[in-house]
């Protein structure tokens, strides 16, 4: 599967859409997609994360909410697998970037909106080492 040129997304990109998507899908994507979701979310808020790194992430959430994707969400199981596929690839380009508060943001989000056997998943995700993360 090649991905698609998703800065084609950026202009897709707002906080209230984000929210909004997000709290839609959070069940049906699982942990670990909406994790990667929130994680690239709070990396904006960083001063330290240079601009073009801030483009390919808006560029990525963009994608996510955007009603038009490679793969249609509606798709069972295969529908978010493109969307994970770009918040993974984007993530693991600006792994260097993503700062603790960050993680734990997201974690919080996180505990709020999955019950507590489901968040363990993110582990196999996110390693402390950037190549350890997959993509």
């Amino acid at each position: 599967m090649t991905l698609p040129d998703f800065m084609d997304y950026k202009d897709k990109f707002t906080q209230s859409a984000f929210v909004e998507k997000i709290s839609h899908i959070a069940k049906r994507a699982g942990a670990k997609m909406v994790y990667a979701a929130l994680i690239l979310y709070y990396t904006l808020e960083s001063d330290k994360v240079a601009f073009k790194d801030k483009a390919i992430i808006i560029a990525a959430l963009g994608y996510l909410i955007s009603p038009l994707d490679v793969i249609p969400d509606a798709i069972p199981i295969a529908g978010l697998g493109d969307d994970l596929a770009v918040l993974l690839y984007v993530l693991h380009k600006v792994w260097g970037d993503v700062s603790e508060d960050a993680k734990k943001k997201a974690q919080e989000k996180l505990s709020r909106w999955f019950d507590e056997d489901e968040i363990p998943t993110i582990d196999e995700l996110f390693k402390d080492n950037p190549e350890d993360t997959p993509v």
